[in-house]
């Protein structure tokens, strides 16, 4: 019988509690109309899966399946779903309900992420799936599974961070990437580097930069050094000194680090903030007509933009560390305690097809 893996309810305080794993039985699912029965070969661990154990996310549910991140094979179609998907590797878009407006979901309250929550059944961390045909994109040929099972949330998220809302996806423009090793950061830099833009990025530890600059980038400050928005200056070049945007996903003084730097009407593309729920605004940002834009996921049409993408360019996403078997409960937790003590370069990934990829329980990389 299909496995799915879940959290299990014990008592504790959001914050203080972390909800243990627990793998279930469960029948095979039968696609209805329009829809396309995936056997999963591989998922993605996410921030909010961690934030999820610890009941620090909104509508957070025991029952479903958790991961938003999941590509597998399309092995039966439901009446109506088109013959072309049958047999095809697929990518399942991680969000619902938000076709293709840019300003953000058609209807908020119909929106939301897969895996792990009430208001949505499906997860990636299972070894059966049914999805509308319409939710899944055929995978890009060159990704292996791992690779594919990397990309949906981070990818999307990226892609809006910088396609849709910096406004400056544009070959020669000079971006700094924050937080360089996360799935995201990572992701917006492939985007880039691909565009022709120059890029920079932060981060806390000096290996991560340096495999950065292996990926593309031109160099880094480590934020944990005093005044390093000086020391990034002093990398920009003399023809072009100023950072025509801030792709984000930190926050806290994230302004007035980089107000400076940012040439007039430079934007800041905010797509998460781990330092705290607020950063500072200042009065030096408004008179340089700086503008900070919020930044979450994307629509529908903003995820088959950005796979069409990865499929025209070639890019491959950046594997931290994978792990055998959904029943590897012991090697799932190892995964999340990379995240906890941020270890990873790149997404942590369950191979759940053991049999998919020679990849599997690769070592810990700090």
């Amino acid at each position: 019988m299909p496995y799915s893996l879940t959290i299990k309810k014990i008592e504790g305080k959001p914050g203080q509690v972390y909800y243990p794993l627990q793998l279930n039985d469960i029948p095979k699912p039968t696609p209805g109309p329009n829809e396309l029965l995936v056997k999963l070969s591989a998922a993605a661990l996410n921030h909010r899966d961690f934030f999820i154990r610890q009941h620090l996310y909104p509508g957070i549910s025991f029952a479903h399946p958790l991961l938003s991140d999941g590509y597998g094979t399309v092995t039966e179609l439901g009446p109506g779903a088109p013959s072309s998907f049958l047999g095809k590797p697929v990518i399942l878009n991680p969000s619902r309900g938000w076709e293709s407006d840019t300003d953000g979901p058609e209807d908020i309250k119909k929106y939301g992420i897969i895996g792990g929550s009430v208001g949505h059944n499906v997860g990636a961390a299972q070894e059966f799936v049914v999805v509308p045909f319409d939710e899944a994109v055929l995978a890009p040929e060159h990704l292996s599974p791992e690779e594919g099972a990397a990309l949906p949330l981070v990818g999307l998220t990226g892609w809006r961070a910088l396609v849709t809302k910096s406004g400056n996806a544009v070959e020669g423009r000079n971006l700094l990437i924050t937080g360089i090793g996360g799935g995201v950061a990572l992701q917006v830099l492939q985007f880039a580097v691909a565009l022709g833009c120059n890029v920079w990025v932060t981060s806390g530890d000096e290996g991560k930069i340096k495999k950065a600059v292996g990926l593309g980038a031109k160099g880094g400050v480590v934020y944990k050094e005093k005044d390093w928005e000086k020391k990034l200056a002093a990398l920009l070049p003399e023809s072009r000194p100023l950072l025509d945007a801030v792709v984000d996903g930190a926050g806290g003084d994230v302004v007035t680090k980089t107000v400076k730097l940012l040439k007039p009407g430079g934007v800041i593309s905010c797509y998460g903030m781990t330092v705290g729920p607020k950063m500072d605004w200042t009065m030096q940002a408004v008179l340089k007509n700086i503008e900070l834009r919020g930044s979450t996921m994307g629509s529908k049409a903003e995820f088959r933009d950005m796979v069409e993408f990865v499929r025209e360019h070639k890019i491959r996403p950046v594997v931290s560390r994978v792990v055998k078997g959904l029943d590897n409960i012991e090697g799932i937790d190892g995964l999340f305690e990379d995240m906890r003590a941020g270890r990873q370069f790149g997404k942590l990934v369950i191979l759940i097809d053991k049999n998919a990829s020679g990849q599997g329980d690769s070592p810990p990389k700090l």
